[in-house]
């Protein structure tokens, strides 16, 4: 159901609303809707209902929200004026329904429908640096290790060199621990302290493009990722999209959750809540 009217979106267009700008920004810089949804990881039809301010259309307001600043960084425009007009527009209605669907049961909210000439670009740079690093963990641990023997009259037992996947999969944990994935985007924003927050453990055994975002609006991994295990906390419900679910495996709050029911051509989105 439309929760504005023809006359009233006519007026908000003319006093500057958040989707006029969207539209006007697109428009100059000659970017069609196929392309901008091919680029930010969002349906087209979610674009137009921004763009055309048809709330009924969009997800719930976090995300819908998520998404309007998302398009206005990528279209070069000022997000935080963007994000204010979205506030004002989105209807008390829709608000209420959202926050009183945070409580419903775990559930896949659909299935992004990706274009299928997307695949994984493997970046040789990247593999080398991490086969570097791992070399050189191994050749300083071994150097402490012998020093520490030398300085010791009685013999000390030796800790075994860490193997090559143990060094990769502590580097991808590390590495998200502190709110940075290995491929530079993936963010840890949650509060370990917060009651709300939920735990989201991300599994990777191939290099894979996945976005994960919580009812907050805010990102916690987005992009290209490498192997490895990555624990997020957030606040529910989750939105997720996984570019193939062959290298992937979710754990919400330690229970699976079955990819494989939500996905297209190995390619998935949904939104999973408690």
């Amino acid at each position: 159901m439309e929760m504005t009217t023809p006359s009233s979106n006519q007026q908000s267009n003319a006093q500057g609303s958040f989707g006029a700008m969207l539209q006007q920004a697109r428009k100059t810089k000659q970017v069609s809707l196929d392309d901008a949804a091919s680029e930010l990881f969002i349906l087209k039809r979610h674009l137009q209902a921004l763009e055309s301010e048809n709330f009924s259309e969009l997800p719930q307001a976090a995300f819908a929200r998520g998404f309007a600043i998302n398009y206005a960084k990528f279209l070069d425009i000022d997000p935080i004026k963007i994000a204010a007009s979205f506030d004002a527009s989105y209807p008390n209605e829709l608000k209420t329904h959202s926050v009183n669907d945070i409580a419903s049961p775990l559930r896949p909210m659909g299935t992004l429908q990706r274009d299928t000439h997307n695949r994984i670009r493997f970046n040789p740079l990247l593999i080398g640096a991490v086969i570097a690093l791992i070399v050189l963990a191994i050749f300083l641990f071994r150097m402490v290790s012998n020093a520490t023997n030398d300085n010791n009259q009685e013999p000390t037992p030796v800790a075994e060199g860490l193997s090559a996947a143990e060094q990769a999969q502590g580097a991808a944990i590390s590495t998200q621990s502190s709110g940075v994935g290995a491929s530079g985007s993936a963010l840890n924003l949650g509060s370990s302290d917060s009651m709300s927050s939920t735990s989201l453990e991300v599994k990777l055994t191939d290099t894979t493009t996945v976005s994960v975002m919580d009812a907050s609006g805010s990102s916690l991994m987005s992009g290209l990722q490498t192997a490895g295990n990555y624990k997020l906390l957030g606040t529910p419900p989750f939105n997720i999209q996984i570019d193939n679910i062959d290298n992937a495996s979710l754990l919400l709050n330690q229970e699976p959750v079955a990819l494989d029911q939500y996905a297209t051509d190995k390619k998935a989105s949904f939104e999973l809540t408690l």
